[in-house]
């Protein structure tokens, strides 16, 4: 997804927002000044986080932060699989829940409040705009002999094991494989909380290789690229995702919320509208 000024401009906001170290500041400029053409914001923000240890010290630690939002949401499990399991259509149920964990993001939001997350499960059927992309899915599911899903943030992972368990039903043949952050950056799930909450015993699960908040091809390890030249369907989850992965010439879905005016604007939707999207 193209990097635009727009985004350089609130990417540097929030970076003042947290300091006023100039040495650091300037380093951020120098970075957006000189950016490449092709460059993505997760690409950007794994840049800042380096100079961001140089200057300020150690990245927050969203340890507390991720185990309350992984028990939280294993804590509401059970409840959810029912819904799903006794929805009109399981799978497409699956898929707004799974979207709706994309909320849990520290990264994105200025604040992440619990009542309005558990607020959004108010609304769990999937729109009627969304029913092209959702049937061409389908269709490409049940053609499909390996699927990846790439995954986002904590909590969110555990409405992916549910999403998981849909698509293992509707399509038993699928081989399936989760891809998480290769390192800890932001609230984002990781090899330890795929594990944490068990969507291991479920599909296979990969790292994508570095400390990055998206998926960017150049930045992924030797399994994360082999895992994405040889998938049959890839199933994207987040912003994050979205803006490092669309645009690169491949056949993907992306579903994500929209959290920022970049998003609320390209597709001119109010905040926090869940999108389904095929490229």
């Amino acid at each position: 997804m193209k990097f635009s000024d727009s985004c350089a401009k609130c990417m540097y906001d929030r970076q003042m927002a947290k300091t006023d170290n100039m040495d650091y500041l300037s380093e951020v400029k120098a970075i957006l000044d000189n950016r490449a053409d092709d460059v993505t914001s997760p690409q950007l923000v794994a840049e800042f986080n380096k100079i961001h240890e140089k200057y300020l010290g150690p990245l927050p630690d969203y340890r507390e932060e991720k185990k309350k939002y992984n028990d939280l949401v294993l804590s509401m499990e059970a409840d959810l699989r029912k819904e799903i399991d006794e929805s009109e259509d399981p799978l497409a149920t699956a898929i707004v829940m799974a979207r709706i964990g994309n909320y849990i993001d520290f990264a994105a939001l200025d604040v992440v409040d619990t009542d309005t997350f558990l607020g959004l499960f108010e609304d769990k059927k999937m729109r009627d705009d969304e029913k092209n992309t959702y049937e061409s899915f389908c269709e490409q599911c049940s053609k499909a002999e390996s699927f990846l899903l790439l995954t986002d943030n904590c909590g969110e992972i555990v409405l992916d094991k549910l999403l998981v368990e849909q698509l293992k039903k509707c399509y038993p043949q699928l081989n399936i494989t989760v891809m998480v952050r290769g390192s800890d950056v932001s609230n984002d799930a990781t090899l330890d909380d795929a594990r944490y909450v068990g969507i291991d015993k479920m599909a296979k699960v990969i790292g994508n290789g570095d400390k990055i908040a998206g998926t960017a091809y150049s930045m992924l390890s030797e399994e994360a690229k082999k895992a994405v030249d040889t998938a049959d369907v890839i199933f994207s989850k987040g912003q994050a995702n979205y803006e490092s992965f669309a645009g690169e010439g491949r056949h993907a879905f992306y579903t994500f919320l929209c959290k920022c005016n970049l998003f609320i604007n390209r597709f001119n939707v109010p905040k926090l509208t869940g999108m389904f999207v095929e490229e």
